[in-house]
């Protein structure tokens, strides 16, 4: 096959760009399109703050009837190689069609921009912060994806591989079953709670959230992804990004931030009601339909996906996540859900799995990150 690689200068092939693998995927049944206009602004360095530490190109594959094939992104992360001492240029939104050809012409492009940029590592997919979606899916080809995951068929694997890549590291999935005695958990916080002087923060609506602990929350969140694979710490303007991001979904029986007695964020556990159904319904736009299906999940669902949890490092092997846990296990209960997904995590992140492994849970997907040494 005769590709041209072109890269990415303008809105219009910035569209088709994001628009490629819901046409590429469009017949497939585990397949969750994300939505155009939001992956726009991811790209875009005028909506999105992390291009303050950030650079990258997109290029896409084309035929020789001008049809996309496959695209790519090469991203730079100034503040994470200052912090790990490397030269990595990061590969993301990787999609192509089942052909080696196309798969390696990606691959190349990015590592000559790499080159150019005087790195010595590719790896990927990454995106530009930890909270983009990571990795190729490797295992799970059966389920649907979070509407933080993504969807890739069997073959992206083997032809990452055949250009010289190995594996970096893996983020695991749980499905996890709601235990009929929650109840128990529900006192156990209640417990470790008495027992510290901590407390569930207080917040009748999502601008008390804001105003009261959103600081906090990001607080304990950069100390403790500190150490993670891939996590720079976040500045103030990207926090309000994710803010932007996150919050107008966000049901409050669904979130804990557990405080100290000064009222300060010691821990913190988000969850939100399961989009991925809606989104599939949704087909990559708000409008004029999909903002339905979006809300209509927000209300009534019955599995729920962990988004964050993070708990100061003193606080921890305290019993802190049955506070989390006890505040969310009481949103469960009230709105009937069945099912919690663990969005991608780190599979030596085993303070996370350690509290999943409390309950009926099974490992489901799995997606891979690779890296090449240039």
């Amino acid at each position: 096959m005769a590709i041209v690689i072109k890269e990415v200068t303008d809105r219009k092939g910035l569209r088709k760009f994001v628009r490629f693998p819901n046409d590429l995927y469009k017949d497939n049944k585990y397949f969750v399109p994300q939505i155009v206009s939001m992956d726009m602004d991811t790209l875009s360095p005028e909506k999105n703050r992390a291009f303050e530490v950030c650079e990258g190109k997109y290029w896409l594959a084309m035929d020789a009837s001008g049809k996309v094939v496959g695209r790519i992104a090469g991203i730079i992360n100034h503040k994470y190689n200052k912090k790990v001492g490397q030269k990595i240029c990061r590969f993301g939104w990787i999609d192509f069609i089942e052909s080696q050809e196309v798969a390696t012409g990606l691959l190349a492009t990015v590592e000559e921009y790499a080159r150019s940029k005087g790195m010595d590592i590719v790896e990927g997919p990454v995106g530009f912060l930890e909270f983009d979606v990571a990795g190729v899916l490797v295992e799970g080809f059966d389920q649907i994806p979070t509407a933080y995951g993504k969807y890739n068929d069997p073959y992206y694997e083997p032809m990452i591989l055949h250009d010289g890549y190995t594996k970096s590291t893996d983020f695991v999935e749980y499905r996890i079953t709601v235990p009929d005695n929650i109840e128990r958990y529900i006192r156990l916080g209640e417990v470790v709670g008495q027992r510290y002087g901590l407390s569930q923060g207080h917040f009748k609506n999502k601008k008390e959230l804001v105003r009261n602990y959103v600081d906090g929350i990001f607080s304990v969140l950069n100390t403790c992804y500190a150490p993670l694979h891939g996590f720079s710490e976040l500045s103030p303007a990207q926090c309000e990004d994710l803010k932007d991001q996150f919050i107008s979904n966000l049901r409050l029986d669904f979130v804990s931030v557990v405080v100290d007695k000064d009222d300060k964020v010691v821990g913190f556990g988000i969850t939100l009601p399961s989009l991925s159904k809606a989104l599939q319904k949704a087909k990559g736009s708000l409008f004029p339909f999909g903002f339905i299906h979006i809300l209509k999940a927000l209300r009534k669902n019955d599995t729920i996906d962990a988004l964050l949890i993070a708990v100061l490092p003193e606080y921890q092997d305290k019993g802190v996540n049955s506070m989390i846990f006890s505040k969310i296990g009481q949103g469960m209960i009230d709105n009937g859900i069945k099912y919690v997904e663990s969005t991608r995590e780190l599979e030596d992140n085993h303070s996370v799995q350690n509290i999943w492994g409390r309950f009926e849970h099974k490992l489901h997907k799995r997606a891979r990150v690779y890296i090449k040494n240039l």
